[in-house]
Parts: structure tokens; C-alpha cells; sequence
């Protein structure tokens, strides 16, 4: 499926993943009319939601053959999506919306069931009626889902063939959630439907409530980090770039439609993992970190970690690793991310360092 003269909406145009992928699809200078949303919640800096939006500006002023419109407004507000499907009739939905944060389940719940659920319902109820009255429709629903689905799962690496019947926080609740009902709209209703399991995206401008950028925040201050489970979490870091990629090439291809022996749709429904394949220590991970931070000049050169980092127990909602099978994705795609963590928070450390003018 090409993208040019497509009609793409996405959802959680403004935060870290949306944002990005908003550029990327800018940056081909293809003619298409890209609709953003998002509510421009206060779950962290507004402002570097508006950083991300100013960036998007920038590159539409250039790429002159792209359509760009922003709209300002809450997933679980089912007029306003309705309306915005009536109005633009999308070809290709990518929704990246979602209350994130697997600790923040625990302490606000009531804005997960709010966005994740009820506003996902939304969207895909807006995607069932897009066909009515004989229309062509959506043609490919994409959504976020979470490595936070495979939960309590011991056997790695995680693939998307395994039971996720194990989760151990509400936001995983959540995004398994949304690969059910996506599912069964996919068989109701034929809606060509793909499911995206991020694994710990991380990058310039990335989300403040991620361990990187919550670990260089408390850095700078003096202040110590605590890295849980004594160290001996590892996780898959996902540099943003190589999400984008797939995330853009997983838009070009959705399942195919087919009739089953009983003339009901087989679900067009699929599932890929979308991780680095490379899981790192947590206390290597944070080493490299502070490397890079002085390396950029955003900490001294004589700066003391060792006297800044603490080593704590596991926290409720965590999990000891994750790891992704990427192995479909590589055979329906061909691709796999592959940026290296040192390049990555390399690249991290030289934006915080430009941003905050440190």
C-alpha cells in the first residue's frame, strides 16, 4: 500500500512515538494529508509536547506537498472522533494514543480505563462505521500495544506466539485489551487491524518518565538514582528512529482480507514485536548513560557516579527483562532495529544538552 494520496490519522500526534512517526511520513515529501491528535495531557511537560508540534511546523513549511492538520482533543470524547472520521475519512489509522506508564497504573487507574479502553473503543467503533453505506473506509487500522503484555512470562526471548495470560500491572491490562477488541472488530466487522508491541523506546525529546531521562534529570541535580531489582533488570532499549521505520513500513502492508469456509471473515489481525533483540543490564545500560552525558558536557568530567546510584529492590509492575523475537517482523518486513545503545543515548544526551542549554 502506498502512502501517497492517503488520508493518515494518528493519534498521539504530540507524544514521543506520534511525533516522530508525524516527521518521518513529513520528510518523504509525498502528496498525503496527515490529521494529528492528541489531548496535550499534563502526565508530563506540556511543553515538550509543544517542542515536538514546533518541530512538525518547521518541516511543514518545507515539505510543501504534505497536508498537515493538528486537533486538539480526548480520545474518550466519541462525538469529536466521529466527527473527525466523518470530516476526513482516513484511509490509514495509526493509533498511538494511550495513557503510558506501567507505575502511574498504580496510582491513577481511572486514566487508563479512560484512555486506553474507552477511548480505543472509539476509535474502532469509528472504523466499523467508516464502511457504512458501502464506502471504502479505513483500509488499515495500526495501534500501540506493549511489551508490558508479556507480563510475568519467563521464557525468552518474548515472542508474539506466546500466551500473555500474565499481567502484572493495569497499563498491560490495558494494551492485551486492546489486541482482544481489536480482534473482534477484525472479525465483525473486517477491519484490517495491526497490533505493535514496543519495547522501551528511548531517544531525544523522549518521554520525561522513562528511566533514561528520569535518571539524567536527578544527575545533574546531584540527586540519586535508584536502579531497582539491585541491577539485575535487563531490558530491550528501542532507539525511536528504528520504531518509526517499522512503524511506517507495518502501515504500507496491512493483513489481507479473506472469506473463510463458513463466508465470515477470517480476522485480518496481526501482531509484530517491534524491539531492539538485544537486551541490556540496567547497570550497564545506566553506565553508558553517564558516559555519554560527559561526553556531551551535560555532567563534569570528574562527575562521581558511583556516590549517585542506588540499588533497590523491585518495584511493584515491573518485570526482571524483556526481550523481543523479532523474527516476524524481519520475514513480513524486513526489517529490524538494529541502532546500537551507545549511539542512541549518544544522540540523547547532545539534544538534552541543547534543549535544557545545559
Amino acid at each position: 500500500m502506498k502512502l501517497t494520496e492517503k488520508n493518515i490519522l494518528i493519534t498521539g500526534a504530540a507524544g514521543f512515538i506520534g511525533a516522530n512517526l508525524v516527521m518521518e511520513l513529513i520528510r518523504t515529501n509525498e502528496p498525503m494529508t496527515i490529521i494529528g491528535f492528541d489531548n496535550m495531557n499534563s502526565y508530563y511537560d506540556v511543553s515538550l509536547k509543544e517542542y515536538r508540534l514546533a518541530e512538525i511546523d518547521k518541516l511543514v513549511v518545507e515539505k510543501t506537498q504534505v497536508s498537515w492538520k493538528f486537533i486538539k482533543g480526548d480520545l474518550a470524547d466519541k462525538a469529536l472522533i466521529n466527527s473527525i472520521f466523518a470530516e476526513y475519512k482516513p484511509d490509514i489509522v495509526v493509533n498511538l494514543a494511550a495513557q503510558a506508564g506501567v507505575r502511574y497504573s498504580i496510582i491513577n487507574p481511572d486514566a487508563y480505563i479512560q484512555s486506553n479502553l474507552i477511548g480505543f473503543y472509539n476509535v474502532l467503533e469509528a472504523c466499523r462505521h467508516s464502511y457504512d453505506n458501502g464506502a471504502k473506509g479505513v483500509e488499515h487500522l495500526v495501534y500501540a500495544s506493549s511489551s508490558s503484555v508479556y507480563g510475568g512470562n519467563t521464557k525468552v526471548p518474548f515472542s508474539t506466539n506466546d500466551k500473555v495470560d500474565n499481567p502484572v500491572s493495569l497499563y498491560a491490562v490495558t494494551k492485551k485489551s486492546n489486541e482482544l477488541m481489536a480482534h473482534a472488530y477484525s472479525k465483525l466487522y473486517n477491519i484490517p487491524s495491526t497490533g505493535l508491541r514496543f519495547f522501551t523506546v528511548y531517544g531525544p525529546a523522549g518521554r520525561p518518565d522513562m528511566a533514561y531521562f528520569g535518571f539524567t534529570n536527578k544527575l545533574i541535580k546531584g540527586e540519586t538514582i535508584q536502579i531497582f531489582n539491585y541491577g539485575n533488570c535487563k531490558r530491550d532499549f528501542t532507539y525511536v528512529d528504528d520504531v518509526v521505520k517499522g512503524v511506517k513500513r507495518v502501515m504500507m502492508k496491512a493483513p489481507e482480507r479473506r472469506i473463510g469456509e463458513d463466508d465470515l471473515p477470517i480476522p485480518p489481525y496481526a501482531v509484530y514485536n517491534i524491539g531492539n533483540s538485544s537486551p541490556e543490564n540496567l547497570l550497564d545500560f545506566v553506565d553508558i548513560l553517564q558516559q555519554e552525558l560527559i561526553r556531551a558536557g551535560v555532567l563534569p568530567e570528574n562527575y562521581n557516579f558511583e556516590e549517585h546510584k542506588e540499588l533497590v529492590s523491585m518495584q511493584a509492575g515491573d518485570v526482571p527483562a524483556t526481550f523481543a523475537d523479532t523474527s516476524q517482523l524481519e520475514r513480513d518486513f524486513g526489517f529490524k532495529p538494529s541502532t546500537p545503545l551507545r549511539e542512541g543515548l549518544r544522540k540523547f544526551a547532545h539534544w538534552y544538552k541543547d534543549y535544557y542549554n545545559v
